[in-house]
């Protein structure tokens, strides 16, 4: 099959399909039929623009066939101001229900955030869930054994002021049964991807979002574990606990499970510096 496939007994000429890409490699020089190049196999990224925009669904990629495309419903849409206080209400979940998260719903949290955007659509974030409790538990000690380290060293550099303080701070509160480096979470949340894809740090972060946010809808909440996350990326008792695979380092991670607690309200928000450039 070639890169693109165009039903000439529907496609209408628009063009709107070589409008929208966003790598302009879709040929339209005679205005009848839009047709894939040599251009188009070396540069396509496999976005889809040309797919999703079609009107009248007749343009088919090698990489997906239009009947693989779900059709967008407009009665799913969301109003702005449900997507307003979506945003604004959700919270980072510290303290969450005795209750495990199914894996079917975890499966399809993930689902939904694989849409995130990533860089040049390569989609290289993978997932690792940890739901085991024991295994969690072990990632609390480790997390704790660093911080000791970090508290005897002496040394930085430092993530904010009084950090070396905050930490003897935590481990009391670990010895009265206060577990802050995880916070006891029924699961965790980490994503990944090579260590030499300069893509995937945003690519990471932008998933976990999306996560995040779709975590809301199904009465789940997260927290961004930014503490973890640096832990796993420096310090090889917790690399090899978390065992990646090889060459792979952790870009971001949170934890997810049914918050104890419900929100009433929406806290205030500093004032967003903004420039206006001339």
């Amino acid at each position: 099959m070639e890169i693109l496939k165009v039903d000439k007994k529907t496609c209408n000429s628009c063009g709107i399909c070589v409008a929208i890409c966003p790598n302009g490699i879709i040929d339209f020089s005679d205005q009848t039929y839009p047709a894939g190049t040599a251009l188009t196999e070396k540069f396509c990224s496999t976005c889809g623009h040309c797919v999703a925009a079609c009107p009248t669904g007749s343009l088919s990629h090698r990489g997906m066939l239009v009947s693989e495309c779900p059709t967008i419903q407009k009665d799913l849409r969301v109003s702005a101001g449900q997507i307003e206080q979506l945003i604004k209400s959700r919270r980072s979940i510290r303290a969450y229900q005795d209750k495990p998260v199914p894996r079917d719903t975890i499966n399809h949290l993930i689902e939904v955030a694989r849409y995130a955007p990533t860089g040049h659509n390569t989609q290289t974030v993978q997932w690792m869930v940890i739901d085991n409790r024991e295994v969690l538990q072990r990632f609390t000690e480790i997390g704790n054994d660093w911080m000791r380290l970090r508290i005897k060293s002496n040394s930085g550099p430092f993530r904010f002021p009084n950090e070396l303080e905050w930490f003897e701070v935590m481990l009391k509160r670990y010895e009265r049964g206060e577990n802050e480096f995880l916070r006891d979470p029924p699961a965790l949340i980490v994503t990944h991807s090579q260590k030499n894809d300069h893509a995937a740090t945003a690519s990471c972060t932008i998933a976990l979002a999306y996560f995040d946010l779709a975590a809301m809808s199904l009465g789940l909440g997260c927290c961004w574990l930014g503490l973890f996350n640096m832990v796993a990326s420096t310090y090889p008792p917790m690399i090899k606990a978390l065992g990646l695979p090889e060459g792979h380092k952790p870009y971001g991670s949170m934890t997810l499970g049914y918050p104890k607690y419900k929100y009433q309200r929406i806290p205030t928000r500093k004032a967003p510096p903004i420039i206006w450039h001339p």
